[in-house]
């Protein structure tokens, strides 16, 4: 089962820019592309651990600022190289607020 959780409005998010949240243990950057998509990776890229959550948003990518490595917001895998990718969270808009997929553990009946 998949819990939503309320991260604000789209608007908070400047157009090609991100925020980070903390989720469940993990450090999570939420973007927003100039096309007013949004989508949410890990904040770490895979090959240098480099914050994506500051680096520049073009397109559907976002280049890392240690080393210039593109990241797809899609997908989370680099471009152009074998580098790796970094997870992705689901995430969804609704009535111009931002959800971000929360997995809930399965309980057992008793």
């Amino acid at each position: 089962m998949i819990d939503w959780t309320d991260l604000g409005a789209v608007l908070d998010i400047p157009r090609q820019g991100a925020r980070t949240i903390d989720l469940d243990g993990r450090r999570i950057a939420v973007f927003r592309t100039l096309d007013d998509r949004i989508f949410a990776l890990d904040d770490r890229c895979p090959h240098k651990q480099g914050p994506l959550s500051q680096g520049i948003v073009h397109g559907h990518t976002v280049t890392c600022p240690l080393h210039n490595l593109r990241i797809a917001l899609a997908t989370g895998e680099a471009e152009g190289g074998d580098e790796g990718c970094t997870d992705t969270v689901a995430v969804r808009v609704a009535a111009g607020c931002i959800l971000i997929a929360r997995s809930v553990p399965l309980t057992k009946a008793a």
